[in-house]
């Protein structure tokens, strides 16, 4: 499947282009904000070739693709419309409520997750800088030296400006106001004012009103303090203003009031903060310095799972801006990602399953290099021994970083690639060493446990009976015809969804009887909202899905009507679906029934026929 195919898939199981109010990406995932996430079909989604995964956390729906989630975004953006209106958030539409760790989370998501790329550039800019210095290929006195260094230190010195622009964003306000007042913390006129003061023991003052002597580059809370009051401000602002000169007044007076309350409240108040992080991560350090790469070491496939870890991440970064290496957050995350990866690794050698090889060595390979959403979602998550090797190699190559204190110097994704990051000028080889040791224990420990623990799965489950198709041919299961009528192949349906394949494999009626038998014996998983569709999921392991004609979903449940709920347990034969036959065709509706079998790829091979009552066979 091409990334335009997906991007189609991936609309269509979002609820459709109406149902999309914000869309953006991240490294491996895209974020939708949807007016209804009940609308989305995640089953689908999941079993769709190129997804991993699907999370919903926050007040977003996370469709997680891996590497190539760029790619798909921009076909998306290329297929649906979305004008800047409708990104905005900050409407009167009823807004999901989240309780107040969420509420954080979210924030901290939409403000670091934008400048995530400009952070990895900077750090990896960084790292190959100080393996050119280690190995002496150039030196520190050269123009050389210094112009890639201040390419690597713009991101961090200019952080400020970075984080206004996306501060601004998540808390809808103007973002060039924002990145306005960032640069009113980085003048150089003030941070040379800001130094005379200290050094003469003087004050500097607005009005009266003593300004905290401090600098801003690098800072990370106090650009967001002051974009949170902007927003507040800003309101305030367009409302008391003349309409006749509003456009000069409301900047005015926004910029006015919470520049002198950033420069004189908030800032000095996020410097604080700040340091005082920092010195209890000195503190953390001076006593169990272990404690916190042990735990991330074993927590963070939970973390990442749930979508908190991007509320660590400004510690670590908060850490080197203000003492100039991270020791709990980085070391801890490189060795849960490299011991997630080696256990993927371990099962592409162990299975004999081809797919399951390809998916696990492609993803594991991504994941030690430091993005392990692909791998976390398509494999951790679905094999229980990868998750538990994954903990224990994570938590003990995080032990033996934290015990050394191994310190991590300019960030990056976590992961081999960023392994030179462990280098400073200021610091001994040994600690980059240390670094690469620690990922190897992680990884020779992960991949260990994790082939010793991986079992291949049985085509059959051993507790069932083994079935016999007409042919007397062992098969996994048989599906009998659920609605009487004309059979056909999928490939014949006039709806590239179904005749591509891109939900399952299976086949198509035209009925001759607005009745819905079940197929299986099994559960209904699903009925959708407007009745035109339900999901069933059998006791042999198949998930099926049967779709009443095409585009009937307009419809809004019109002439159908569902028979059995969520839930409900079934036979083979019980009814579970009536609809108008006559009355949707005078809607102008195709009735053509595809019924799919969306994970498809459990089974060996899938095929359908008329013979004998069988209708779909599923063979082990």
């Amino acid at each position: 499947m091409n990334n335009k195919e997906l991007a189609k898939v991936i609309i269509d199981n979002v609820g459709g282009e109406s149902n999309i109010k914000q869309l953006s990406h991240c490294f491996t995932r895209l974020r939708f904000t949807l007016s209804d996430d009940k609308k989305a079909n995640i089953k689908v989604l999941e079993s769709t070739p190129g997804i991993s995964g699907v999370v919903t956390k926050g007040g977003q729906f996370q469709v997680v693709i891996g590497s190539e989630v760029g790619n798909v975004y921009r076909e998306i953006n290329n297929l649906v419309d979305i004008t800047e209106d409708e990104l905005d958030l900050g409407n009167n539409e009823k807004k999901e409520k989240l309780s107040l760790f969420d509420k954080f989370v979210d924030i901290i998501q939409g403000i670091f997750t934008p400048i995530l790329a400009p952070l990895t550039a900077a750090g990896m800019l960084k790292a190959v800088l100080a393996v050119i210095v280690a190995f002496k290929w150039i030196d520190k006195a050269s123009s050389s030296y210094q112009v890639i260094n201040f390419m690597a230190d713009a991101t961090f010195y200019f952080l400020p400006i970075l984080l206004a622009n996306s501060a601004a964003k998540k808390f809808k306000c103007n973002p060039y106001l924002a990145m306005m007042l960032a640069g009113m913390l980085l003048h150089p006129n003030f941070t040379a004012m800001v130094t005379a003061a200290k050094e003469g023991g003087m004050a500097v003052t607005i009005f009266g009103l003593p300004i905290y002597n401090a600098t801003y580059s690098s800072s990370v809370i106090p650009i967001i303090l002051g974009v949170y009051l902007m927003s507040k401000v800003e309101p305030i602002a367009d409302k008391i203003s003349p309409k006749a000169i509003k456009f000069f007044t409301r900047p005015l007076i926004t910029m006015f009031v919470v520049g002198v309350a950033t420069l004189c409240v908030l800032g000095p108040i996020g410097y604080i903060i700040s340091n005082f992080i920092a010195t209890c991560v000195n503190t953390l350090n001076s006593y169990v310095g272990w404690l916190v790469p042990t735990v991330m070491g074993i927590v963070m496939p939970l973390l990442v799972m749930t979508g908190t870890h991007h509320s660590i991440t400004p510690i670590g970064i908060n850490n080197r801006m203000t003492m100039g290496y991270d020791t709990i957050v980085y070391p801890g995350q490189l060795a849960s990602n490299v011991a997630q990866g080696a256990a993927a690794l371990a099962v592409s050698i162990k299975t004999k399953n081809s797919e399951l090889k390809q998916l696990c060595s492609a993803t594991g390979i991504t994941a030690v290099c430091g993005i392990t959403e692909p791998v976390l979602f398509g494999v951790t998550m679905k094999i229980k021994t990868n998750l538990i090797a994954s903990m224990i190699g994570g938590g003990v190559g995080g032990l033996f970083l934290g015990v050394l204190g191994i310190k991590n110097f300019s960030g990056g994704s976590p992961g081999l690639l960023t392994l030179p990051s462990y280098i400073s000028t200021d610091a001994p080889m040994s600690n980059f060493y240390l670094a690469c040791a620690g990922a190897a224990i992680a990884f020779v420990v992960s991949f260990a446990v994790s082939y010793f623990l991986y079992k291949e799965k049985k085509e059959i489950n051993a507790d069932s009976d083994v079935l016999l198709n007409s042919d007397n041919q062992a098969v996994s299961d048989i599906l009998i015809q659920p609605i009487k009528g004309e059979i056909q192949d999928l490939c014949e349906v006039k709806d590239e969804t179904f005749s591509k394949e891109l939900m399952g494999k299976g086949a198509a009626i035209i009925p001759t009887e607005g009745k819905v038998y079940s197929p299986v014996d099994g559960e209904v998983f699903n009925i959708f909202r407007t009745k035109h569709a339900i999901s069933l999921k059998s006791n042999k392991g198949a998930d099926i899905i049967i779709h009443v004609g095409l585009d009937t979903v307009k419809l809004d449940g019109k002439y159908f009507n569902a028979i059995v709920k969520n839930g409900d347990h079934i036979k083979k034969g019980d009814l579970l679906l009536e609809f108008d036959i006559e009355k949707i065709k005078e809607e102008g509706y195709d009735l053509t029934t595809p019924v799919v079998v969306v994970n498809a790829n459990d089974f060996k091979s899938i095929k359908h026929t008329n013979k004998n009552s069988e209708f779909i066979v599923l063979e082990a």
